[in-house]
């Protein structure tokens, strides 16, 4: 056995502080080029190769080939394809593959050290030879070794070529310490290689549960999903946009790497407490919509109170000495008005900005009327219930619906906040639930102003009104032209609604406009003539 003296011992345990300390680096790639690095240089090997198991675990593909005589390194981070095949990890009768000494150290867990290669009669190196005519190369020694985690399950193989002992120029084995280095290198690097694997596993399995709660949403209403998927879009945008401003209030705000993944996941989790709100109340396109539109049942009505006009008319022709002439025009007169409210509590029916007192009052009126039902009880022709909703003034939601709505940023809230975030996601719920919140303190759910609200808060309360004011798919309202818009989002900026100086980003670095040709319908994207948006200094 080649002893080792006190100085190669310190440069080898030297090598695997270096590794360890490379270990830490979240790139695998980066990870995976230091460990063969750090073997050759630790062995004195002229070359090497780290074999990677393929995604269905059938085969070892090169991830990495290196040979300093020949002056190659193909594969990691030398950007080089490798063209040489895989080595099969089964044979065609699904038997494991141990005539491939590479393969057969990844099924049997075990180190093979072999000194000369040609001289062995155990494994097929067919394939070597072949390497080495092409290349006019000699191979002699090989050191395989399995990379196998915690649980023994595969990581990959680490193959050593042609050992060179230190202060000697011809080709050596690699000794029973060289063995016995690589391999504590091998498990130390199995086992930071697996963590990370773990780690993208988990964010990828986060990512998916975040992609569950929306496919829910979307499911309850295409629409609301939409907006979950858009949101964050222009979230990202604006964050961008915000992040190269190089002047102004905002331009110490940066975002690292970390930071866009914590606002991307907070974007797409900013509407989650949706789930519960009730469809007929998200999808409320009419003031009397609940699981179906009940403007149907008072058009029965009117049917019914119809038929009493007619049959009372009949009845009073049938009289002695009857006016006919007169019970027709009062039956016509009645009929007339009768067609006349039913219009008009259709019109009534459909949400607006603005319901005038008069009109208000008027199904009020309607209410009033008579009328009999199945049952033959007398009662109002609209109960409560009706009146209340078809004298809705803005939109097509009454305040119990409204506080319904708005409960899911309360619910998104506590569903954000119950969860254990990691250090790099502790922002997510206050990202998230922020998006309401208003400069002047008057949003919800908890009332903050602008200087307790984080950037990426109001730079998601933007992207969350822009995106409703301009959405094509909602059954309540049409989609805003985008002049329109950019009107309406520009009064929210002068009154304490919206943060004004990410406003004026929003518009001076055309976000808008790359929005728009990206989301909207063609037919919404009018002129903008920016000097007339108010809070905006061209």
């Amino acid at each position: 056995m080649r002893v080792l003296n006190p100085i190669q011992i310190a440069q080898r345990l030297e090598l695997l502080t270096e590794v360890g300390v490379a270990l830490g680096n979240p790139d695998t790639g980066y990870v995976l080029d230091r460990i063969l690095h750090v073997a050759r240089n630790m062995t004195g090997a002229d070359g090497g190769t780290l074999y990677l198991p393929n995604a269905d675990r059938t085969s070892l593909r090169f991830h990495i080939s290196i040979n300093e005589t020949l002056g190659l390194y193909q594969g990691g981070a030398s950007g080089r394809e490798i063209g040489m095949e895989a080595v099969p990890l089964y044979d065609a009768a699904g038997a494991p593959n141990v005539s491939a000494v590479a393969a057969y150290a990844a099924h049997s867990g075990r180190s093979v050290n072999i000194a000369d290669v040609y001289q062995d009669g155990v494994f097929n190196f067919s394939g070597m030879r072949s390497f080495d005519a092409a290349y006019g190369y000699h191979s002699q020694s090989f050191l395989t070794v399995p990379m196998k985690d915690h649980h023994g399950t595969l990581v990959g193989v680490l193959q050593l070529i042609n050992a060179r002992p230190a202060g000697r120029g011809t080709i050596g084995a690699f000794s029973a310490t060289d063995q016995r280095f690589i391999e504590a290198l091998a498990s130390q690097a199995s086992v930071a290689i697996t963590n990370q694997q773990l780690v993208r596993q988990l964010e990828e399995l986060l990512e998916g549960l975040i992609d569950l709660i929306n496919i829910g949403i979307d499911e309850k209403s295409p629409h609301t999903g939409r907006h979950c998927q858009l949101v964050p879009k222009l979230t990202m945008m604006l964050a961008e946009a915000v992040h190269q401003t190089s002047d102004g209030p905002l331009a110490g705000f940066h975002l690292s790497d970390a930071d866009r993944k914590e606002l991307w996941l907070a974007s797409l989790l900013h509407d989650c407490g949706k789930i519960t709100t009730p469809v007929h109340v998200v999808d409320k396109a009419t003031k009397l919509e609940t699981i179906v539109d009940r403007i149907g049942l008072i058009d029965t009505r009117f049917e019914v109170l119809l038929r009493d006009a007619e049959i009372a008319a009949l009845r009073a022709r049938c009289e002695a000495g009857a006016d006919h002439a007169a019970v027709e025009a009062e039956h016509a007169r009645e009929r007339a008005a009768l067609l006349d409210e039913r219009a008009f509590l259709r019109r009534a029916n459909i949400g607006v900005e603005n319901m005038p007192e008069a009109d208000q009052e008027r199904v009020r009126r309607i209410a009033r009327r008579r009328w009999r039902g199945p049952d033959g009880v007398e009662s109002d022709f609209l109960d409560d219930d009706e009146v209340l909703n078809l004298t809705i003034r803005f939109g097509t939601l009454t305040a119990a619906e409204r506080k319904t709505i708005n409960n899911h940023i309360d619910v998104s809230v506590r569903m954000l906040e119950s969860l254990p975030w990691p250090e790099h996601l502790r922002n997510v719920p206050e990202y998230a639930g922020g998006h309401h919140e208003r400069m002047d303190g008057k949003g919800y759910p908890r009332g903050l102003t602008g200087e307790q609200m984080s950037v990426p808060a109001r730079v998601m309360a933007i992207a969350d009104i822009f995106e409703a004011l301009t959405a094509r798919d909602r059954p309540y309202k049409k989609g805003k032209l985008l002049s329109e818009s950019l009107h309406i989002l520009g009064k929210m900026a002068c009154n304490g609604h919206v943060d004004p100086d990410l406003f004026d980003i929003f518009v001076r670095s055309k976000i808008y406009l790359t929005f728009a040709h990206e989301n909207m319908d063609q037919r919404q994207i009018d002129s903008v003539d920016e000097s007339t948006i108010p809070g905006y200094r061209p």
